[in-house]
């Protein structure tokens, strides 16, 4: 990346405290979504936020908070459904001209060069051929893919294909770079070095980016881009602190300073997510309240559960999510799930196996399919579809009802992201089978037990060798075929 193109006029050692008019607000803003049922689904409400010309700002907040439904809104890719939205001052109306998103994936034209890909959101800019030509040039020495024109998606690694878009979003000069998790599709060497460049981009650039705003599930992510972090609360999403990051720039991983606001985040997720206090929000009747299924397989849970049992029973929220190199975000779904189950507590920031994980996680398999079902049901979603499927005289119930069961408890949710889950527990716990073709639950089929095979007689037992069986039936004798 060549220094003679890329004059300074932010500086790159210090955070930034450039604190004039916002290039994009939002205020007072709360979006909803009508469900299939005719229920509202609300996702975040009021939503107040302000990015500022010259800083970077991080979203963190666990999955299902309204991240990048909030990115949607501030681009004008979504209209609100209650307060303002506005660029420069200015009630936005339609797409947002300030701003440019990077996705979670490259989203490249698979049939198209790196060049193409650029070009593609340039012509409708209007310009001329030789302006486009050397926009691209420009944008693609930028992030590093000089000598790559030609290069078609397929034949780039998944770092160079983020680059490629990148380098789409930079070629607009946005004011506001809008990045929706960039480098969670990326391994983890990748995803340090983008960024860093990244950083170097805004830090350098003499045009634009002025500022970035970034959704990501990863804390050390948000740490080491942000001058300041919005956490995110779920269900429905809302704010819940703004911490702002004055440590300088370039930020190092390892430095005691950067470790001590990694803990200082970590408590404050982990504090409000998983609570010590017990919630007392819904009536329990007799079992445990319906509440949102976690989006875990059970391979992830019965992995933590392993991890914490080689681990003396007990670990660090962080510290599975660290030395598992998994998101934050992730190791807290499987938590929760597992919580959810009363198979792990969290008290402080610590996860321990219950008594009744440890007897999980030292039994055998089938005596694990026997203590996951005995948890199910003491879940409300899965007491009330085995309830009905005990009743309906033929033993198998359409899906539908079962869908029904998940909105009328949990009328906020995705309930077929919620079905999924169900299903995939249940059939771990051997609770209920799905028949996908006919969308239908059913009870598992018993298997017959098998029977003893019959022990071998004296005459079938070849002289030496009492105690085993022969491997092939003996010959015929005087010449006879085999007897029928």
């Amino acid at each position: 990346m060549p220094e003679e193109s890329l004059p300074i006029e932010k500086s790159p050692t210090e955070p930034s405290t450039t604190k004039g008019s916002a290039l994009v607000e939002m205020r007072g803003v709360s979006q909803e979504f009508i469900l299939p049922n005719g229920k509202p689904l609300e996702v975040f409400q009021d939503i107040q936020l302000e990015v500022h010309q010259d800083e970077v700002v991080a979203i963190l907040g666990p999955s299902g908070c309204g991240k990048s439904t909030l990115l949607r809104v501030l681009s004008g890719l979504i209209a609100p459904s209650q307060g303002k939205v506005l660029y420069r001052g200015k009630p936005l109306k339609g797409l947002n001209p300030g701003v440019s998103v990077v996705f979670q994936s490259s989203a490249l034209f698979p049939w198209m060069t790196v060049s193409q890909n650029v070009q593609a959101v340039l012509e409708p800019l209007r310009l001329s051929p030789a302006e486009i030509d050397e926009k691209v040039q420009w944008v693609l020495q930028l992030v590093g893919l000089s000598g790559f024109e030609e290069a078609y998606p397929r034949e780039l690694s998944g770092g160079m294909r983020q680059r490629v878009g990148i380098a789409r979003a930079l070629s607009v000069t946005p004011e506001v770079l809008i990045m929706d998790q960039p480098f969670s599709q990326v391994d983890t060497l990748t995803a340090e070095a983008l960024r860093a460049e990244v950083i170097d981009i805004w830090a350098a650039q003499h045009k634009n980016p002025s500022s970035i705003l970034l959704v990501t599930n990863d804390i050390k992510e948000a740490i080491y881009m942000a001058d300041r972090v919005v956490l995110l609360a779920s269900k429905p999403g809302r704010i819940l602190k703004v911490v702002e990051n004055k440590l300088s720039r370039p930020r190092d991983y390892r430095s005691p300073e950067f470790l001590k606001m990694v803990d200082q985040l970590h408590e404050i997720i982990s504090g409000h997510e998983i609570p010590d206090e017990p919630q007392m929000d819904f009536p329990t009747e007799g079992f445990a309240a319906a509440e949102p299924l976690p989006d875990a397989t059970p391979s992830e849970m019965l992995g933590l559960v392993e991890y914490l049992d080689a681990r003396g029973g007990k670990e660090e929220l962080f510290r599975i999510a660290t030395e598992t190199d998994r998101e934050f975000g992730d190791i807290l779904k499987v938590v929760k799930a597992l919580e959810l189950l009363d198979l792990v507590d969290t008290p402080k920031r610590l996860v321990t196996l219950t008594p009744d994980g440890a007897r999980f996680v030292k039994a055998r398999p089938s005596e694990r399919q026997a203590i996951w079902k005995e948890q199910l049901l003491k879940l409300r979603l899965f007491k009330q579809v085995f309830d009905m499927l005990s009743k309906h005289p033929r033993k198998k119930l359409d899906a539908e009802l079962a869908q029904e069961v998940i909105i009328f408890n949990l009328p906020t949710e995705n309930f077929e992201r919620t079905f999924e889950t169900f299903v995939r527990w249940s059939r771990f716990g051997n609770l209920f089978a799905y028949e996908e073709g006919e969308h239908k639950l059913s009870f598992p089929r018993k298997r017959p037990p098998r029977a003893p095979k019959p022990k071998p007689t004296a005459e079938q037992v070849p002289s030496g060798t009492e105690g085993t069986l022969p491997s092939q039936p003996p010959p015929p004798e005087d010449g006879e075929g085999p007897k029928t």
